[in-house]
């Protein structure tokens, strides 16, 4: 681990003890506010056009935006439920399975692809602007069989940060659903931050950080090198972070 990211990681936990104190003060209005914001840009970086206030709208007054799609409504829809249910999973103390990922997926894809949702690819899939190829889809059960091994086996001595943003990878390359795996990926690396008492990560989907986001996936996969991208979502826990406690009125 270099020792940019040890410092960040470092300054990251800082901030998370800073949020263990503070955490009496946080209100359902607050998370609610994150939670729309963290909807809106995942849906963002696979291109949905709705604005922060469109979803806003949806998502809180069931309301339909005139020149948007109903798949755009639905996006929204879906993504916010998916968020609630991570948060209930985490009071249970539930722990990462295939099944779950599958839950998550079947929620992100309610009332678009019944056929699909929930369920692993049956057809390779190429990724559009990028030179990995993702497995055949023969290979995915045993993929995600290995990953939840290595989740219960071999994940325990990783920093959290690290932790989430691996499973977030592994999931992306191994690309396992016909759609949404980069929301479903994003979503179960948030569930692990908030099991581990961050706040919900948000990784911004204007053109810039979306880019810089889809490299350092790219990075991983084509020169297997994954340093870049942990550097990359360590930062974007620390800015999080950074924000929730600015909202409560901390220093950070």
């Amino acid at each position: 681990m270099n020792r940019k990211l040890t410092d960040l990681l470092e300054k990251t936990d800082n901030m998370k003890t800073k949020l263990d104190a503070a955490r009496p003060l946080l209100n359902r209005s607050i998370l609610e506010a994150i939670d729309i914001e963290y909807t809106y840009d995942s849906n963002r970086i696979e291109g949905n056009t709705l604005t922060l206030r469109e979803t806003d709208i949806v998502i809180n007054k069931g309301l339909t935006i005139g020149g948007k799609s109903m798949r755009e409504h639905l996006d929204a829809n879906n993504h916010y439920e998916a968020i609630l249910y991570i948060r209930d999973l985490i009071k249970e103390k539930v722990l990462i399975s295939e099944k779950l990922i599958k839950d998550i997926h079947s929620i992100i894809l309610r009332g678009i692809d019944r056929d699909n949702a929930g369920k692993y690819r049956s057809l390779p899939v190429a990724i559009s602007g990028s030179r990995h190829l993702p497995p055949q889809p023969w290979q995915v059960p045993k993929l995600m069989e290995d990953l939840i091994l290595w989740i219960q086996n071999d994940s325990g001595n990783l920093h959290p940060v690290i932790f989430a943003a691996e499973v977030h990878e592994r999931i992306a390359t191994v690309h396992p659903f016909i759609d949404g795996n980069g929301r479903t990926s994003r979503l179960v690396m948030n569930m692990i931050l908030l099991q581990s008492g961050y706040t919900i990560t948000n990784i911004p989907g204007d053109t810039e950080s979306r880019i810089g986001y889809y490299n350092a996936l790219e990075k991983c996969n084509i020169n297997d090198d994954k340093s870049d991208f942990f550097l990359l979502i360590a930062g974007y826990v620390s800015e999080s972070l950074k924000k929730l406690l600015q909202l409560l009125g901390e220093e950070c």
